[in-house]
């Protein structure tokens, strides 16, 4: 199988370097520098803006809208519309190289939500793959609850040389995520229904973060030959350049 080193590092007190971070594990294994790398994290509470939120009229507002909440506000890797993250939700971002990164994306997507929702079926999830209508930040390959209730969104990014798979995955925590969200789409001028927001633990109240967390382990390892590994300076230093970059206006 093929080696996937896995990291487990959070930065939760910096959502800026937190998204350098991501960015900084696929520019490092897209120029081969590192080898292919996954990343499962506690993220701190921001909302990740897209660029197309970057550039929309009342971006400043909700920008407001979010810091209100109590949420920071950065300038995610991927795109989509604005994603939210907090102490409740799993981050995971998969960094892998590839001479020809445009051709997988289709390939990539799949694979993750699959893995994603086998991962929750394993823990007792009616989890599927599939759009919910009327879900925050909406993706073909979003994987939901019974079909109802969004779960977990998926965004990629790629560049030359390799890409970078990302996944919010709300495993409690969703009222939090409603209140946040519904001044910020309204001030973007995005439509949404909070009810399509749900969560892990809303399906069974017994499951944790750290089973989550495990079962997503234990998947990838059905796929990957998964060893620990640290974050390395060099990466964590570039991330530190990057972060400015991922930190929105005010």
């Amino acid at each position: 199988m093929t080696p996937l080193r896995l990291l487990r590092d959070s930065f939760e007190d910096d959502p800026a370097l937190d998204t350098a971070v991501s960015r900084a594990l696929m520019l490092r294994v897209a120029a081969g520098e590192l080898p292919e790398t996954l990343r499962i994290a506690r993220p701190g509470a921001f909302v990740a803006f897209a660029k197309r939120d970057a550039v929309a009229e009342g971006y400043r507002e909700a920008l407001a809208a979010a810091r209100a909440a109590g949420f920071e506000a950065v300038l995610r890797l991927a795109g989509g519309r604005a994603a939210i993250f907090h102490e409740g939700t799993i981050e995971l971002g998969h960094a892998r190289p590839d001479p020809e990164p445009r051709a997988g994306i289709h390939e990539r997507f799949e694979n993750t939500a699959g893995r994603i929702a086998a991962a929750l079926r394993s823990l007792g999830v009616d989890a599927r793959v599939g759009e919910v209508p009327g879900e925050y930040c909406p993706g073909r390959y979003s994987v939901n609850a019974r079909g109802e209730a969004k779960l977990a969104g998926i965004g990629q990014r790629v560049v030359a040389g390799g890409s970078h798979t990302g996944v919010v995955l709300v495993v409690s925590g969703e009222d939090r995520i409603k209140r946040a969200l519904v001044p910020v789409y309204e001030a973007l001028e995005l439509p949404w229904r909070p009810e399509a927001t749900g969560s892990v633990a809303a399906e069974d109240g017994a499951l944790g973060w750290d089973e989550v967390a495990g079962a997503l382990v234990e998947e990838y390892a059905r796929h990957f030959d998964v060893v620990d590994a640290e974050l390395d300076e060099e990466t964590l230093a570039l991330a530190r350049r990057l972060a400015p970059e991922h930190r929105p206006p005010g």
